[in-house]
């Protein structure tokens, strides 16, 4: 009977036309479905289970919404049988590859023009998190990008970013501007009272080495607030 199983669920042993890797040569990676293409990156199933049978276990953990999927730990993909660390890892950086792709060309333009742009470079960067990111885009006088750092990881319900490291941080890179940006997990964009008295907070001590603070951007899966849109600057 074990034998049975193995022989069953092996996708060596599929028709050519239905093994994802063979698909995916023949035919390219956009006819592969979103179960297939996990599959290609699990590589085996075990002896119950497919990789494709596996693959879909997976999607519903992530309630078949791949931007769910990115929200899942490494400990929540090995709840599925079958999955151990170095699958779970495989997954997590093939998710992390195209988080990475999609945000890739912001930090190569020239200059930064609207809030919603950036805002929509730090949703993909920081909205998988389960829990509240405090980050920084360092940049010069011309507003371009020098570099965006993740400054602290808290809570659910909040993180404390230090002044004094983003101040280092920005003398170190020889910035003369920051935009502050963190995560709302819980889906609500208004700032907290926390929010606004950090924000004032360093925008003070940053003014003391005449670095400016044009916006903090808070960001979850509802979309994004700009304090400088809203004359909170």
């Amino acid at each position: 009977m074990e034998n049975y199983n193995k022989t069953k669920t092996s996708i060596k042993n599929w028709a050519e036309d239905d093994r994802p890797r063979e698909k995916m040569a023949k035919n390219g990676a956009e006819t592969l479905s979103n179960s297939e293409l996990l599959a290609i990156i699990i590589n085996t199933g075990n002896k119950t289970k497919s990789a494709i049978e596996l693959a879909k276990d997976i999607l519903n953990l992530g309630q078949n919404n791949l931007d769910e999927l990115g929200k899942l730990s490494l400990t929540d993909l090995q709840q599925i049988k079958g999955i151990g660390l170095a699958k779970a890892i495989s997954i997590a950086a093939a998710l992390e590859i195209g988080r990475r792709r999609t945000a890739g060309d912001f930090l190569q333009r020239t200059k930064l023009t609207t809030s919603k742009e950036i805002a929509n470079y730090l949703r993909t960067i920081l909205k998988d998190n389960a829990h509240e990111v405090f980050a920084v885009l360092f940049l010069n006088q011309a507003n371009k990008v020098k570099s965006f750092k993740i400054i602290s990881k808290g809570g659910i319900t909040g993180t404390v970013a230090d002044p004094r490291i983003i101040l280092k941080q920005a003398l170190d890179e020889g910035a003369t501007s920051l935009i502050l940006s963190h995560n709302h997990p819980s889906g609500n964009l208004q700032p907290s009272e926390a929010d606004i008295k950090l924000t004032e907070k360093i925008k003070i001590a940053a003014s003391f080495f005449d670095i400016k603070v044009i916006d903090h951007i808070i960001v979850s899966d509802e979309g994004y607030y700009s304090f400088a849109d809203k004359e909170m600057m």
